[in-house]
């Protein structure tokens, strides 16, 4: 089985500072039903406040939203890793934990922030669990 793990330096230009996400596993093999930790190292922002996601790649296909993470209670991930995908973070990184791996689970990894909470996330991905508490103004 093989998982790349994207070198993947986003810059998103900010009031007051320059945000800056990096990933730096590069390509990584992991035998099917093995486990894997990814590591986004952040700067420009405080981490502890930040809502995050993970996103993937496979080959040939389009993006796929695998999890959000704000903290432990307030958390989404997509069926598809639920039960062994977590997310977590400290003050200057996220990290993926990925366990029982599967050969579907081969991608490019992303880890990223939403600008905005609510509506950043919600139009990027329309995600359904989150769709269904939506507040119309």
């Amino acid at each position: 089985m093989f998982f790349t793990s994207s070198l993947l330096l986003l810059t998103v230009t900010c009031v007051h500072s320059q945000v800056i996400l990096t990933q730096s596993e590069g390509s990584v093999t992991v035998a099917p039903g093995g486990s894997l930790k990814l590591t986004c190292a952040c700067s420009g922002f405080s981490v502890g406040g930040a809502y995050t996601h993970w996103i993937r790649q496979a080959p040939g296909k389009g993006l796929e939203w695998i999890i959000y993470y704000y903290s432990d209670s307030y958390k989404s991930s997509a069926q598809s890793v639920q039960g062994r995908f977590t997310a977590s973070k400290d003050s200057s990184n996220l990290y993926l934990h990925m366990s029982q791996l599967k050969p579907e689970d081969s991608a490019v990894y992303y880890c990223a922030r939403s600008s905005l909470w609510w509506n950043s996330y919600r139009q990027l991905y329309k995600n359904p669990a989150l769709e269904k508490n939506k507040v119309d103004k």
